[in-house]
């Protein structure tokens, strides 16, 4: 059978010429590969290379099908304005702050048991049976004061700082829902333990609620879930506080950091914005 001409085979069909064919120059192979030429491969080291690979061959058929590089490059690589100092960090703290809360709810809820006869006995098997039980309840104990203490500093931040001007208006509207939120979280887990102090405070908050105007009553009697706090009251709390609250936190602050990536990072007061040169010629 003739062979066909170069021409008329595709290129990705073509065979690739060996050195010294077809005008391929025949170099010699450098010396240094003479003297030392490379080790050949072992079976196991392929193997090695290939398992440190996967992982990143995984994640970019990930990153394929979710195109979320992009997203990720807006979130970590974004232009900073001049003036920028720790007060800035006080939203991601309380960002990291709501992590922690829910990690360790989720570790304190497999044990918790919502009820008016068992709630004070599983929260005292958590402090003296499980192991780490009273290292993680104290970690959201106190979690959720530093949450709340944080979060009205960034918002304290943001207020002097002016960056709730436009165009910020909704991510400012956005954190007092945040804030709102937080508070109420705070307020129903502090009824959980269902000890004494938490009993009568959570009492004490309900009639505060009730002496609101229009909606205060009925926001009594829904927090109340009957004639008087009891074990209605208690599981409603703690449907708020496990399901309900966290849901709602997780997907404003979802909302926040996009609005934060799309409109970026205010500068502070007492920065002021440079005039380009071209401005400044044109005006002269």
């Amino acid at each position: 059978m003739p062979k066909l001409s170069d021409l008329l085979v595709p290129a990705p069909l073509r065979k690739t010429p060996k050195p010294g064919e077809k005008g391929v120059p025949k170099t010699p192979a450098p010396q240094d590969l003479k003297d030392n030429p490379p080790e050949q491969q072992t079976e196991f080291g392929r193997l090695g290379e290939q398992a440190l690979e996967a992982p990143t061959e995984a994640l970019a058929w990930v990153d394929q099908r979710m195109a979320a590089s992009g997203f990720l490059t807006g979130m970590l690589f974004r232009k900073v304005p001049k003036g920028t100092n720790w007060f800035y960090t006080l939203g991601s703290a309380t960002l990291i702050a709501f992590v922690v809360q829910a990690i360790t709810g989720v570790f304190l809820a497999m044990f918790y048991t919502p009820s008016t006869t068992q709630a004070y006995t599983s929260i005292a098997h958590i402090n003296n049976d499980v192991f780490l039980g009273q290292f993680v309840h104290g970690m959201h104990k106190w979690g959720a004061s530093v949450m709340v203490i944080l979060i009205f500093l960034h918002m304290g931040r943001t207020f002097f700082f002016g960056a709730y001007k436009y165009p910020r208006e909704l991510n400012w509207v956005i954190g007092v829902v945040l804030l709102i939120l937080t508070m109420t979280m705070a307020f129903t887990g502090y009824l959980l333990p269902f000890d004494q102090r938490s009993y009568w405070a959570s009492i004490v908050g309900i009639n505060i609620n009730g002496t609101g105007p229009i909606v205060g009553p009925y926001l009594s009697d829904f927090l109340r879930a009957g004639p008087e706090v009891g074990a209605t009251t208690l599981s409603r709390f703690y449907a708020i506080h496990m399901l309900l609250i966290p849901g709602l936190i997780a997907a404003l602050i979802g909302a926040h950091l996009y609005l934060i990536t799309k409109l970026g990072i205010s500068a502070p007061p007492w920065i002021k914005a440079e005039e380009e040169p071209e401005l400044r010629e044109s005006r002269v």
